[in-house]
């Protein structure tokens, strides 16, 4: 049980081992905003962002567009070379963030193709020039999150090349880009990838709740626990984690799902203005997912153009 009741150390600061992951589109500010009601300590990720929009950004982009409320944040980078990156970690720093994160496992192929995310893995020279830069720029911890490999599996040689570039911390996704996000999770080579560094490895694939962290901890031995798909529509997700680690009982009701969607709209409203309701779709789905005659109302909740509309039929749905 201490393993649980342990604190999660990268750099020269403490976390809880359950972190809220970046995934595009979906973990952006409003919904960060709603985690924090429910774990105020743990780490979040921003979604990733290439350090050329970073460092062009005039304000039209809002990349560094976050509330210090979010914090402790870590805020996730992607980059091609080592072109932008020094512009992109001063800007980040002078924002205030409490770690800086370089995406090297995205799969995508729009990044993959300019040379960045996974691709990264295929060219160890080029990714210890990136890697060096970034150490020499950055004044807070510095992690990396990586896969398995690109087309073929080389962690293990990745890893050992972050730890030696000076890197604080790395997360590990052990699936090749190939896979993309399917297929069983390599959990074996992430055991091996824990035993070939000293610095925390932090597993990211395959933990949805209680049980699969326990079954995967146990499989690898890793330090934390990096919770991305899992979280979507359920900010309770890190507390429930947390709760349940402790031997504690965790439910969620109707009564706090219904709450949490609607701060969740009123946060995008605040955030993206007319465009709120519009890139709240993407998460209606999931919170009402599994309810009785989920599918009717999600047909008319999703072509809706009303904001009271879509509030009241979620009272509708859960019947408060």
């Amino acid at each position: 049980m201490s393993y649980w009741n342990e604190q999660l150390v990268i750099g020269n600061r403490a976390y809880p081992r359950f972190i809220g992951g970046p995934l595009d589109g979906i973990t952006d500010s409003p919904f960060r905003k709603i985690v924090r009601k429910f774990s105020t300590e743990e780490l979040l990720y921003t979604e990733m962002r290439h350090v050329a929009c970073v460092s062009n950004d005039k304000g039209r982009a809002r990349t560094l567009d976050f509330s210090q409320a979010e914090r402790p944040l870590n805020y996730q980078v992607s980059a091609s070379g080592t072109d932008y990156v020094e512009r992109a970690c001063e800007l980040i720093m002078q924002a205030g963030v409490d770690a800086v994160d370089l995406n090297i496992g995205c799969p995508a192929r729009l990044v993959i193709n300019t040379g960045a995310g996974s691709a990264m893995m295929a060219d160890l020279p080029r990714l210890e020039a990136v890697l060096k830069l970034f150490r020499r720029c950055l004044t807070v911890p510095f992690t990396v999150k990586m896969r398995a490999g690109f087309k073929q599996k080389n962690a293990i040689d990745v890893a050992k090349l972050i730890q030696d570039c000076g890197v604080d911390a790395l997360a590990i996704h052990p699936r090749l880009q190939t896979q993309m996000f399917t297929g069983n999770p390599d959990y074996a080579l992430a055991a091996e990838v824990k035993k070939a560094v000293n610095i925390p490895v932090i597993i990211s694939g395959g933990v949805v709740n209680w049980a699969t962290a326990q079954a995967v901890y146990e499989q690898t031995g890793v330090d934390g626990y990096l919770i991305g798909r899992g979280i979507w529509s359920r900010p309770w997700k890190l507390h429930e984690l947390k709760e349940h680690s402790q031997g504690r009982i965790y439910k969620v009701d109707s009564s706090l799902i219904l709450l949490s969607a609607l701060e969740h709209l009123d946060n995008m409203m605040a955030y993206y203005g007319e465009k709120g309701l519009y890139a709240f779709r993407k998460h209606l789905p999931f919170y009402i997912k599994g309810g009785l005659h989920a599918s009717q109302i999600r047909s008319k909740l999703m072509i809706s153009q009303s904001v009271e509309e879509v509030k009241e039929g979620l009272r509708e749905f859960f019947r408060v």
